[in-house]
């Protein structure tokens, strides 16, 4: 790419993410104007997208658009999402959340601010590819669909709405592209390259609630074993008993296509992970939070109620658990467990949400045409399966397509993957050039 599209580029990012469309699952709590200026800027940052692709609206903001291939038989969807998550107002930014601001960065010039990782920086190399390409005459291969949803975090209905959609037009997706791995960095301790990780499943997001209820009463006659004091001590009992690890076939792949990249006294044990699969699982839970999670179901209570005042006992005490649900495993299972170490009856476990892992995508003609993308673009990169533990629309999109993967082509710190739903998120100027660069390699290459 030139500089002018490199300037181009930065500036329709920083345009999208100082427009704060905070998602919340009270619609009443929406700044509906918000996404209706960045769907207006959207339009004036790529008018040629706007201009030649069919769009359609979904939900209340998301758009679902088409461009047209030189055939419909193997039609790919790529997606992203206009919402962010809120800012913690006392959290300690360099840069204003909603600056876009142009600063150094640890990896040299980047964008600050919510939602330059997730997703607008994906939503921007997208269209920017396709805009691109669309100024250059080019027809893809295949339709291309664009899936951009406007409630994502708050787990919404944009993104059923466009699977309906594509069902009721008879549209049977080759493959679908939602945000998920990166070119992350820092990925594995003694692992010096960075790793492509695609993800070729996602674990299931599931809300539970635990609940105490008691008499309650005046704060200076405490009983023993009151609501607060049983919800506690349920949240230590879940903590000392975590879900039994193990390695699911896209880790155990992971591992071994890491082999010839780690230490040399690693390389026999990676090498044979299918073999050797409880050393490697054991290896992955001593490696730290993020390589463990990709072992097991994890839990972690997130928030906690009692007494509305400090000088009253609480009659009912609540702590919600969001649990994330490991392939092979279910929620059926996860509240077994849960009661299990709980061990008090007395204490309820309650559903809020259930949600199932994603199945397994096969690592067929498509996975590799997502590889060889990497290659070209990434070429110190590793490009490997993974379990994604978070959540994206893309999981509702299994219902039309088994060929469901989960990439964002963006070079990723340790420190920028920690900063997504935290603070000093931020994406490095060059790692977004060579997004639109990956998005267009890809799109060039869809076999008609």
């Amino acid at each position: 790419m030139s500089d002018a599209p490199l300037d181009r580029v930065v500036g329709k990012l920083q345009a999208l993410v100082r427009i704060p469309t905070v998602s919340d699952r009270d619609p009443a709590r929406v700044d509906t104007d918000a996404f209706d200026r960045l769907l207006a800027e959207l339009e004036t940052q790529f008018p040629r997208l706007h201009a030649e692709l069919e769009a359609t609206r979904v939900g209340t903001h998301g758009l679902l658009l088409r461009w047209p291939g030189a055939s419909a038989t193997k039609p790919v969807v790529l997606m992203a999402h206009l919402d962010v998550v809120p800012v913690d107002e006392d959290a300690p930014w360099q840069h204003p959340p909603f600056g876009a601001v142009l600063a150094d960065s640890p990896t040299g010039p980047a964008v600050w601010g919510r939602g330059t990782l997730d997703d607008k920086g994906c939503v921007v190399g997208i269209c920017e590819a396709v805009e691109l390409l669309l100024e250059a005459g080019h027809v893809p291969g295949q339709d291309v669909w664009l899936s951009f949803g406007c409630d994502e975090e708050v787990s919404g209905t944009a993104a059923l709405a466009a699977v309906d959609h594509l069902r009721a037009a008879g549209v049977d997706p080759w493959f679908v592209l939602d945000e998920g791995g990166a070119i992350a960095h820092e990925a594995f301790p003694g692992i010096a390259a960075p790793l492509g990780v695609i993800g070729v499943t996602e674990k299931g997001t599931t809300s539970i609630e635990l609940v105490a209820e008691g008499r309650g009463g005046h704060a200076s006659t405490p009983a023993r074993n009151g609501p607060t004091a049983r919800i506690a001590r349920a949240i230590l009992r879940i903590e000392r008993s975590p879900f039994p690890a193990s390695a699911p076939a896209p880790t155990l792949e992971l591992v071994h296509r890491l082999a010839p990249h780690a230490p040399a006294p690693l390389r026999p044990i990676l090498s044979r992970a299918g073999r050797l699969a409880p050393a490697v699982t054991r290896a992955l839970v001593a490696a730290g939070p993020e390589a463990a999670a990709m072992t097991r179901t994890t839990v972690a209570a997130t928030t906690l109620s009692g007494s509305p005042a400090i000088n009253v006992i609480a009659s009912t005490a609540r702590a919600g658990l969001n649990v994330r649900v490991m392939v092979g495993d279910t929620v059926a299972g996860v509240v077994e467990h849960l009661r299990a170490v709980i061990k008090d009856d007395s204490i309820r476990i309650d559903v809020v949400a259930a949600g199932e892992p994603s199945p397994v995508s096969p690592m067929d003609d498509a996975f590799r045409l997502l590889e060889s993308c990497i290659g070209e673009v990434f070429a110190d990169a590793v490009p490997t399966p993974y379990v994604m533990m978070a959540a994206t629309d893309s999981r509702h999109f299994t219902a039309i397509c088994e060929r469901v993967y989960r990439f964002a082509p963006f070079r990723m710190t340790k420190a920028q993957r920690e900063s997504i739903h935290s603070y000093d998120e931020h994406l490095g100027v060059s790692a977004l050039v060579d997004g639109v660069r990956w998005y267009r390699t890809l799109l060039e290459r869809l076999p008609a």
